[in-house]
């Protein structure tokens, strides 16, 4: 029988997706930390060996999710808990970050397309310091050691006719940098992620996965240097909200849905149509405005200062 298929780029719900009647997979770690006070939760999940990656569906790594249900709303102080999160999440998992770096900070996405533009408007918000350094030196800044901070939103192949990676490849060409953060928009399996949800990871990326549209992978292995990936979803697949929906009637109703049965019927019909369609919250202009200044935020705490 055919299952349906969860699309989805966060690795905790595809760890939440496997059938929780199965023996523990060896390989997949899973560590939580609640903090109340900020209404922040942290899970992180660490895919250890090539089987539970297959299970998982990702590769191995280390996934750390950032789950704050204020993210949606204009609660700058809320956002703000959340930046100083994320800024200390960066620093652990930047190799070497008390030592002075070269950081390439890439904005993936179409700023023409609303839900699509969360990578182009955290560079509009980045303090950039490499060409500074390079002209007058750290002194420029007060500072006697500070990390040296470029960035690139190289668009998507519609508007320029080239893939993402040629562009980066050809820039870490030039530049050199020790390491690459990427800032993508991603996909989310259930309603209550979306735009509430950050995912920081140190295994790359994979441009257009969300919806499908599979371009070249931005990982060490494709470019080189380690990369660091944070992504929100801002849409979340229209098939997987229709089958939430008849999950959750008939966990509450009385009238039991046989939905093994009925995904059989609707795999090769209507579900599978909808899986061609993605949907986002009606303000989501404004949204992604406040939470792209919120990684903006985090990524300039992190890189403000070297500690001595």
């Amino acid at each position: 029988m055919q299952t349906q298929q969860i699309r989805t780029d966060l690795a905790l719900e595809a760890h939440e997706s496997i059938d929780q009647s199965t023996t523990h997979i060896h390989g997949i770690e899973v560590n939580e930390k609640d903090f109340k006070e900020d209404q922040v939760h942290i899970t992180t999940v660490s895919v250890t060996t090539k089987n539970a990656a297959k299970a998982l569906g990702k590769p191995m790594g280390t996934y750390i999710t950032i789950e704050a249900p204020a993210l949606d709303i204009p609660d700058d102080g809320s956002h703000r808990e959340v930046s100083t999160h994320l800024a200390s999440i960066l620093k652990e998992l930047i190799p070497d970050f008390e030592n002075e770096k070269s950081i390439l900070v890439i904005g993936l996405g179409n700023r023409d397309v609303t839900a699509d533009s969360l990578g182009p408007h955290v560079i509009d918000n980045l303090c950039i310091t490499r060409h500074i350094i390079l002209e007058y030196g750290t002194a420029a800044y007060d500072k006697s050691r500070m990390h040296s901070i470029s960035s690139l939103a190289p668009g998507v192949m519609a508007q320029n006719g080239m893939e993402t990676a040629e562009i980066i490849k050809g820039v870490i060409d030039q530049t050199s940098p020790d390491i690459v953060i990427v800032i993508d928009s991603l996909a989310a399996r259930t309603l209550h992620r979306l735009n509430r949800t950050i995912q920081i990871t140190d295994t790359g990326i994979h441009p257009g996965s969300g919806v499908g549209n599979h371009r070249n992978a931005l990982t060490e292995e494709s470019l080189g240097v380690p990369v660091i990936a944070i992504g929100i979803p801002t849409v979340v697949d229209a098939a997987t909200i229709v089958w939430d929906a008849l999950e959750d009637f008939s966990k509450k109703s009385h009238h039991s849905i046989d939905l093994h049965m009925l995904q059989d019927d609707c795999s090769n019909t209507m579900l599978q149509e909808l899986n061609n369609m993605y949907v986002t919250g009606k303000d989501v202009d404004a949204i992604i405005k406040r939470l792209s200044f919120t990684i903006s935020e985090a990524l300039n705490m992190a890189f403000d200062e070297i500690e001595a």
